[in-house]
């Protein structure tokens, strides 16, 4: 899921690049065969000596800082700044543009010469766009409102009598039954809509879902919501990745950049910064 529900992309909120090298199974595009390909003045951008970024408007918190991409704030924004640097861009060379999210993975060419919007890596989107590696590993969070019996869990152990609810035949159900383990059987429903419904009547005491859902709740759909905290990762990990053109020559330099700032550790105190102490603690 990337953005559970397309509104997400309106509303709120509400984050693997390959090498320079082969061919990555993230982006379907072969790299630039020359060592200094991802120099900048090789770069294959749209307009020569600017990085052309799209991302959608509103853009909200914890990914960008005061509905401004162009500040550096913000998760995706700090990302987005570091991949530029690392390609020999400046902060001002850097020129952001509007992109609706679902128009950033539809089919045909492109103006941006990459897009940064919490869009989820899958096979079906690579059809029509390319994707680095994965710059964010999505994970599933448990909400809930303020008051409530969970409100001040601080590990997966404290959820053990809580009676939690989650869209039925997502990976956020299967991370109650088989990460959670509640004493109470989870609560299935047909969307999250109604999951949330449930938990303003107090049928429910917390909710299951992917992190960029649970940032939307909280503050959208939710008098008092909180955020109880991050479940640990397990199984396969779905990913946030920059989009670009189908067959776009940047792909693997943009891939090799956000491999490197995974490895120097950029990525995790980024996230550190604007993720985990923005209100997304991790359980236990």
């Amino acid at each position: 899921m990337t953005r559970s529900v397309t509104v997400v992309a309106a509303l709120f909120l509400v984050l693997g690049l390959g090498a320079c090298a082969p061919e990555d199974s993230s982006s379907g595009t072969s790299s630039p065969s020359a060592a200094d390909a991802c120099t900048k003045d090789k770069l294959a951008v749209k307009t020569a000596g600017t990085l052309a970024v799209g991302t959608d408007k509103p853009a909200y918190e914890p990914w960008f800082s005061n509905n401004d991409p162009s500040n550096g704030k913000g998760y995706e924004s700090a990302v987005t700044y570091a991949v530029a640097k690392k390609l020999g861009f400046e902060a001002a060379e850097v020129k952001w543009q509007t992109v609706q999210f679902n128009t950033a993975f539809a089919p045909g060419p492109k103006k941006f010469d990459l897009d940064v919007n919490q869009v989820s890596i899958s096979d079906d989107r690579r059809k029509a766009v390319d994707f680095s590696s994965g710059y964010y590993d999505v994970r599933q969070t448990v909400i809930t409102t303020a008051g409530s019996k969970i409100a001040g869990a601080k590990s997966i152990a404290d959820l053990a009598d809580a009676k939690l609810g989650a869209q039925v035949g997502t990976t956020s159900y299967t991370a109650i039954r088989d990460q959670i383990k509640p004493k109470q059987t989870a609560a299935p429903y047909d969307t999250n809509d109604l999951a949330v419904q449930a938990l303003k009547n107090k049928q429910i005491d917390g909710i299951v879902v992917d992190l960029p859902t649970a940032f939307y709740m909280t503050a959208a759909q939710l008098d008092n919501g909180k955020i109880v905290g991050q479940l640990p990762a397990a199984g396969q990990t779905e990913q946030f990745g920059f989009v670009l053109e189908k067959g776009s020559k940047l792909t693997g330099c943009i891939s090799q950049a956000v491999d490197a700032l995974k490895a120097d550790g950029t990525l995790a105190n980024l996230q550190k910064q604007y993720l985990t102490e923005s209100g997304a603690p991790e359980l236990s």
